[in-house]
């Protein structure tokens, strides 16, 4: 309690300690981002090697037909459970030299900085990306503490952009944003939405009401475009993932924030698509992941509240 209390008294060791257990959870963020979609692939295989299963099992079998005659595919033969793989198991290990990595070698940023970005046991390099991860989850997370200040609001806006970060750098790898993550950044919203928060100065509060008008209108909305535009020239321009996270911004802001997030993640998602295709002198065809940009228009919604949202759309705005 005594904690508690000297965080309440002291802002800067409130900030502090946010952008520590950012870091920290940084950290395992990386562990999230690698291993969720494995674990999507892998439930995946297993559905299918069960349906494949029951599909042999099932086949009908000539009782005058010789056993001998039987073809192998048909021989029933039971799916091997493979080792399991989760959140938690197997233990972090080099990915070249499969050696596990020590807790000392897992301290976030520091260890990276200490061993040269370089794997301990083989010494092969271990990619930026692990501690950018880290450093960046650690600045936001200290950033939200200083902005909201101490007390439930902060505590919700923390898990808010943790969860984004995760759903962002997954989309940006695989252009999947997986149910295990949106499903609970949906729910969560819909929940804080209970205690009527005020997303930033000057903002309404975002209620029950508004928060599920949000989440409907957010999901819907992206349905409606998907289908409109797959009618049109019989291809898939977003994905269902795009519709649960806008469904969970909805949750989370309100549905009148919607309108300017579509808008800002639009723009920018344009402009990056333009500068990759030039740089990398790709085709209009190239898929772009939607994901990431609706993520930092939502962050910059949460932030920023109405205030900031009206001042840079202000059509959307009145009063």
């Amino acid at each position: 309690m005594e904690f508690f209390n000297a965080l309440a008294a002291s802002p800067a060791l409130f900030i502090g300690c946010c952008a520590a257990l950012g870091l920290m959870v940084g950290s395992f963020l990386n562990v999230v981002i690698y291993r969720v979609p494995i674990m999507m692939d892998n439930e995946l295989r297993a559905e299918c090697d069960a349906l494949l299963h029951g599909a042999v099992a099932a086949a009908p079998v000539d009782p005058a037909a010789p056993a001998a005659a039987a073809p192998e595919a048909l021989v029933e033969t039971a799916p091997s459970a493979p080792p399991a793989f989760n959140l938690v198991v197997p233990r972090s290990a080099c990915p070249h030299c499969k050696a596990p990595i020590t807790a000392l070698q897992n301290v976030p940023v520091v260890s990276w900085l200490l061993l040269g970005g370089k794997c301990a046991n083989c010494r092969s390099p271990i990619s930026m990306r692990y501690p950018a991860v880290e450093l960046a989850t650690g600045a936001l997370s200290g950033f939200i503490a200083w902005h909201f200040g101490y007390g439930g609001l902060a505590l919700a806006a923390l898990a808010f952009t943790w969860l984004l970060i995760a759903l962002t750098m997954i989309d940006f790898d695989t252009q999947y944003l997986p149910d295990q993550l949106t499903y609970p950044l949906l729910w969560l919203g819909l929940i804080v939405s209970l205690w009527h928060p005020a997303w930033g100065a000057g903002a309404d509060p975002v209620g029950p009401a508004d928060s599920i008008i949000g989440a409907v209108a957010g999901y819907l909305s992206l349905w409606a475009v998907y289908w409109a535009f797959k009618l049109l020239t019989g291809k898939e321009g977003m994905g269902y993932g795009d519709f649960k996270l806008f469904a969970a911004l909805g949750a989370w802001l309100g549905w009148s924030m919607l309108l300017p997030i579509i808008v800002l993640a639009s723009g920018v998602g344009a402009i990056f698509g333009v500068v990759i295709m030039i740089r990398q002198k790709k085709g209009k065809d190239m898929q772009l992941a939607f994901g990431p940009f609706l993520a930092v228009a939502g962050w910059l919604a949460l932030v920023g509240g109405h205030s900031f949202m009206a001042r840079y759309f202000p059509f959307f705005f009145t009063g």
